[in-house]
């Protein structure tokens, strides 16, 4: 089967309710550019399935009590009715698909992220250049396909998990805005009116990392966005409260295998 990219990717384009509607194709795509530096769509939720990715760009996916930063390689997949808000950062180039809730029954019933094969990639793109409410029968093999993909893919950790504990909730957020915040967690206990021993029990049970990993986390994730939207690597570390560039870039490339200034050339 061969599969052709189009020539030229325009301002993605859907029909306004592509998202909900309970008729029509069994999946809806949509290929294309944003040329904001940074868009975002807030809180909200589909009655069909959602696939997206970006082939250019980061982006950053809030869903349920996890937040998401999905580079380039990578496909998000939500469930119908999961909530969830969607942000990029640095120009975007990618694709969605909405796919019909009878169709999700045999996708994974969680929200989750893959890495994104050549053959899903291309399938999308393909079917970004459908029009017309039926499928014929070449357009039903592609659309197996891409539902094919998902559902053979196994699903990969690019996520932040959030503890659920109020007091634990407050601190996470209070670092997510400002991720140079150096407090120890002696001091975030102290703010959050919770002993020392509980914070550092309770992260471990609520998130699966300790509080100096999860912190460390949320860096590197910063780091990416960061990255995608042009910044310096000197500045990332710097405004990110490394004590060194060098030793930035070593714990970058010991998370990602690659170093920032090479990641950001993959953007």
């Amino acid at each position: 089967m061969e599969i052709a990219k189009p020539r030229q990717l325009q301002e993605i384009t859907l029909q306004p309710d592509a998202a909900d509607r309970v008729d029509g194709p069994i999946i809806i795509a949509a290929a294309g550019t944003v040329e904001a530096e940074r868009f975002s769509v807030p809180v909200h939720r589909h009655a069909r399935g959602q696939l997206m990715a970006s082939m250019r760009g980061l982006l950053a996916v809030d869903v349920e009590n996890e937040h998401w930063v999905v580079p380039a390689s990578h496909t998000v997949w939500v469930p119908p009715g999961h909530l969830h808000t969607v942000a990029s950062h640095g120009v975007f180039q990618g694709w969605s698909v909405f796919v019909a809730e009878s169709a999700c029954l045999s996708l994974p019933s969680r929200p989750c992220t893959f890495r994104t094969s050549a053959l899903l990639r291309e399938t999308v793109l393909r079917a970004a250049t459908w029009s017309g409410e039926t499928l014929g029968p070449a357009q039903q093999h592609i659309a197996a396909v891409i539902l094919d993909e998902v559902r053979s893919a196994p699903a990969e950790a690019l996520g932040l998990p959030l503890p659920a504990e109020a007091r634990l909730m407050r601190i996470a957020r209070a670092f997510i805005t400002d991720p140079s915040d150096g407090r120890d967690l002696d001091a975030w206990a102290a703010w959050a009116a919770v002993s020392p021993r509980t914070l550092s029990r309770r992260f471990v049970q609520e998130t699966g990392f300790t509080f100096t990993a999860w912190r460390q986390r949320v860096r590197l994730l910063r780091a990416l966005e960061m990255l995608a939207a042009g910044e310096p690597v000197t500045t990332v570390a710097m405004d990110l409260g490394y004590s060194t560039t060098s030793a930035f870039i070593g714990l970058f490339r010991k998370a990602f295998g690659i170093t920032p200034a090479a990641y950001r050339r993959r953007l």
